[in-house]
């Protein structure tokens, strides 16, 4: 089934996006390129892993569209690419505005029944 409102392209690149972010070594790969570009050799110290299975993350993260890589002479840095994290953004959007919402009719019941305690005291 298809999420309502996206185009099958959409769908098929915020699924593609969702898996590559299911993985945690994913994710730390992410977050390290937060910070900065980095080369392969450079995100794969921090891992007890061998270089090419760190290889194979980069690859679903670049088909995911979260990562590029280029060449600089020798060097292959790899890139965090914003515009997929944002099209995840726009997706959870609708959602985090429903919570926000619960929460805030929870708060004023929560609110109300503090009010009707403190009064019933009296």
């Amino acid at each position: 089934m298809k999420a309502p409102g996206y185009a099958t392209d959409q769908t098929d690149r915020l699924d593609a996006t969702f898996a590559a972010l299911a993985d945690p070594t994913r994710r730390a790969i992410l977050a390290r390129l937060a910070i900065g570009d980095a080369t392969v050799s450079e995100l794969a110290s921090p891992f007890a892993m061998s270089q090419p299975a760190i290889s194979k993350h980069l690859k679903v993260l670049e088909r995911a569209g979260l990562i590029s890589r280029r060449r600089e002479a020798q060097r292959r840095p790899c890139h965090l690419e914003g515009q997929q994290l944002r099209m995840v953004v726009d997706w959870l959007e609708p959602y985090r505005s429903y919570w926000a919402e619960s929460y805030d009719r929870l708060e004023r019941l929560l609110d109300t029944l503090q009010a009707d305690d403190d009064g019933t005291d009296q």
